[in-house]
């Protein structure tokens, strides 16, 4: 659907809006009281929270293209059916495909203007894979308020098992790199088996941001470093600087099986606070 009519649909005067990209490209802009956000309707990707008077949480890459079939860099892209490189179609797209899929709008709520609750949905029917084709059903839930509010569920619509990792791949926005002393190279590391909150402390910023999850049990951390982000034409130096993608997810050894007719849910809430 184009913006207007999803305006007309589900526009709410002051609060929901939507725009076009310059290729394109459908995005819902949310303004609450203390919070603004954009959401992607391709990938059903959050591409900005920011709580008022505050420096942005969520980085997204001035380089990005943002254009039709094309992974943005930055926000919170879903990661699903595979992470990283297919383990058995080394041909298939990196990531898996619902980050560039183009996600249906099946519903908006409101409690005042305090929060805004949008549901997004994706089906076989939508993307129609070769390199996965297994009967399934995806809902994505976001609710942008003081704590940003995620949760994936996933049904299993087939006669058998399916098989599948995913992830919220969350990039964050942070005052340099080399205040998170723990990153002092490229970083990527899967841990596997974490199931509790994971935070970061950016001493530059003097704040906390707070990631809590559940029915996820892996936790990525992401971060180029020079030499790799200069060779990636949609981030490139400084940008690389200011981010690190702390990811919540279900991945390798911790893939998930999920019976004919099951769902499966991940979630994650996002606070900020002050440092410690």
């Amino acid at each position: 659907m184009r913006a207007e009519e999803l305006t007309a649909e589900f526009g709410i005067a002051g609060l929901l809006d939507f725009v076009e990209t310059e290729h394109g490209l459908v995005k819902a802009a949310i303004s609450l009281d203390g919070v603004t956000g954009e959401l992607c309707l391709q990938g059903a990707q959050v591409t900005a929270w920011r709580l008022s008077d505050k420096r942005p949480v969520l980085f997204t890459s001035p380089n990005s293209a943002f254009a039709p079939g094309r992974a943005i860099r930055g926000g919170i892209p879903i990661i699903f059916p595979w992470f990283g490189p297919s383990r058995h179609t080394p041909t298939a797209p990196w990531h898996g495909f619902a980050r560039t899929a183009t996600w249906h709008l099946d519903g908006v709520e409101t409690a005042g203007g305090g929060s805004l609750t949008l549901t997004l949905s994706l089906g076989d029917g939508d993307v129609g894979s070769a390199f996965w084709p297994e009967r399934f059903r995806a809902i994505y839930t976001v609710t942008f308020a003081q704590t940003l509010s995620l949760r994936l569920a996933v049904q299993n619509r087939a006669t058998h098992p399916i098989v599948f990792e995913e992830a919220l791949h969350s990039y964050f926005a942070i005052s340099d790199i080399a205040d998170l002393v723990t990153i002092t190279a490229e970083t990527d590391s899967v841990y596997l088996d974490t199931p509790g909150q994971c935070v970061i402390e950016d001493r530059g910023w003097r704040r906390r941001v707070v990631v809590e999850k559940d029915g996820a049990a892996s936790s990525v951390v992401w971060n180029p470093w020079a030499e790799k982000a200069v060779a990636m034409v949609d981030l490139g130096d400084p940008a690389w600087r200011g981010m690190v993608c702390v990811e919540t997810g279900n991945v390798a050894d911790n893939e998930v099986r999920l019976a004919a007719d099951a769902e499966h849910q991940m979630s994650t809430e996002i606070s900020v606070d002050a440092a410690r």
